[in-house]
C-alpha cells in the first residue's frame, strides 16, 4: 500500500450509504477520514479537523456545498483546504459556480471510483 502519511480527508455528504462506503475505500488507502452530514457539520468539523481535502456534495441540508465552500474559502484558517465538489449537479453552471467559491475540481455523480482516486492523488500529493 502506498503511504498516503496521515492525509485527512473530510466527506460531506447527506447519502449515509454513499459515505460510509467511500470512507472504507479511503481508510484502506490510508487517508483519516471524517464524515459529515450536512453543511454546517462540515465547517464546524472542517475548522476543527482541518483536513487536507473536502470531498463536497453541493445539494446537502442546511447549507449548500456552494455556501460551505464560500465560507471555508473566506476564512484565514480554512481557506488552504483543497474542495472537491462531487456531485449530480453537474451543469457547466453548476460547475462555474463551484470553481468560483474555490473548489479545485468537480466530479460528476455516479463517479468511477478509480477516477476519484485518481483525482485525489492529484490534490494530495506525498
Amino acid at each position: 500500500m502506498e503511504k498516503t502519511a496521515g492525509k485527512k480527508i473530510l466527506i460531506v455528504e447527506d447519502s449515509k450509504t454513499m459515505s460510509v462506503v467511500l470512507k472504507e475505500v479511503l481508510e484502506s488507502e490510508g487517508y483519516t477520514v471524517s464524515l459529515a452530514g450536512d453543511g454546517v457539520t462540515g465547517i464546524a468539523l472542517a475548522r476543527r479537523e482541518m483536513p487536507d481535502l473536502l470531498l463536497l456534495d453541493l445539494l446537502l441540508p442546511k447549507l449548500n456545498g456552494y455556501e460551505v465552500c464560500n465560507t471555508l474559502k473566506r476564512d484565514n484558517s480554512t481557506r488552504h483546504i483543497q474542495v472537491l465538489v462531487i456531485s449530480t449537479m453537474s451543469s457547466p453552471e453548476s460547475m462555474e459556480k463551484a470553481k468560483l467559491c474555490g473548489a479545485k475540481n468537480f466530479m460528476k455523480k455516479p463517479y468511477n471510483l478509480e477516477d476519484l482516486l485518481r483525482e485525489i492523488k492529484k490534490l494530495l500529493p506525498r
